[in-house]
């Protein structure tokens, strides 16, 4: 896969408030990465808080201060994290390659999109909820260059969530949406309680993408 194909497979673009100060994560052939965490509003009047990854080849952490807001162009990556002996740990965060900085938060019709071409890599499970909401969850395999992919989780609702139930492992799906965040907790073995946050695609539409690029069916909001 060439990497424009593979940029193709995977779009995002945020925009939103500093809410961290930018923190080292690694160090790539002395190249080093860099998170963030930016205030996602919804149109719900809540935000997603959400990580953004960048290199100190696209712009030095020292420019990027709290309170300050960025757009940011890019891909949703997946990556395990095996720190704290804790057994590994799928964590998920923008990788950037286009920042811009501002003082002044820039007026966006819509500052949270997200759009993925993957494969199903296990059967979606669909269900209701007590109050009779329909929720599907699906996990995509989304392919990137130089042999690598990442593992998105997405969720759908409603005819969404009725259209997800029918996808098999291997269907190739084309997804748009948002990023969200939701707070969680997860229980310990120790009996403690953890407060935890999940990041997944909330989807607006999907399609199925037959070999011969033809869609079997579409489905949306």
């Amino acid at each position: 896969m060439t990497e424009n194909t593979a940029l193709e497979n995977n779009v995002v673009s945020i925009a939103g408030k500093v809410i961290t100060n930018p923190e080292f994560s690694h160090e790539v052939y002395g190249e080093g990465f860099y998170i963030t965490t930016i205030q996602v509003p919804r149109l719900s009047d809540t935000y997603d808080n959400i990580p953004v990854m960048f290199s100190e080849r696209l712009v030095s952490p020292d420019k990027i201060n709290v309170s300050d807001y960025l757009s940011v162009e890019g891909q949703f990556r997946s990556y395990n994290n095996y720190n704290n002996n804790k057994g590994h740990k799928l964590m998920l965060t923008v990788f950037a390659r286009e920042i811009e900085i501002h003082k002044e938060e820039v007026a966006q019709k819509n500052p949270n999109q997200i759009c993925l071409n993957g494969y199903v890599c296990r059967k979606p499970m669909y269900r209701t909820t007590p109050f009779g909401r329909e929720i599907a969850d699906i996990l995509l395999a989304v392919n990137r260059a130089y042999n690598k992919s990442d593992y998105i989780p997405c969720i759908a609702w409603g005819r969404n969530a009725r259209f997800a139930g029918t996808f098999e492992i291997g269907d190739n799906i084309r997804i748009w949406g948002r990023i969200q965040s939701r707070v969680y907790q997860k229980k310990l073995s120790d009996g403690q309680v953890e407060e935890r946050v999940a990041y997944e695609v909330s989807v607006s539409k999907m399609e199925v993408i037959k070999e011969n690029n033809n869609k079997k069916d579409e489905k949306g909001d």
